[in-house]
């Protein structure tokens, strides 16, 4: 899980545990959804800066799960 912070919250990146959990490669995911290495890379890392609603759609139905257990935005309290 990568935690990127934000000015009133932050992000949280939870594909790497997402494919930890059920022990799949990446390049597994990449084959299986169609979606470049590097894209990949960028969600996991944290250092995406626009979203592709395509991508997370193919990501969601992959693993069964909605964007949240993805991506999930924390505001500070």
């Amino acid at each position: 899980m990568v935690k990127i912070n934000m000015e009133k919250g932050y992000y949280l990146f939870k594909l790497d545990d997402l494919l930890n959990a059920d022990n799949i490669s990446k390049n597994k995911l990449m084959r299986e959804t169609n979606t470049d290495f590097k894209v990949l890379q960028r969600i996991i890392r944290g250092e995406i800066t626009k979203i592709d609603v395509t991508v997370f759609a193919r990501l969601c139905d992959y693993f069964d799960c909605s964007l949240d257990d993805i991506v999930e935005y924390v505001p500070n309290e």
